[in-house]
């Protein structure tokens, strides 16, 4: 079975999509990905013998970063 990546399950919008939520949509978008990266990172936590902890703290970053881009527009 092969691991799962916050790419797997991200939903990624356009910036013209973006624009197009509400603020509320947006929020709603930051909380569900939130709450799925820590699932992600919860799992790969479980997982013995293998180095999830960095790739998972990298992805953390990237989405905090991209929700900061949207945030700001």
């Amino acid at each position: 079975m092969e691991s799962v990546t916050l790419e797997d399950v991200a939903v990624n919008f356009t910036l013209e999509e973006w624009t197009m939520l509400n603020a509320s949509q947006k929020e709603l978008y930051k909380d569900v990905m939130q709450d799925t990266l820590r699932n992600l990172s919860y799992i790969g936590n479980k997982w013995e013998h293998q180095n999830i902890e960095n790739e998972y703290e990298t992805l953390w970053r990237k989405l905090s970063n991209e929700l900061l881009k949207f945030f700001s527009q």
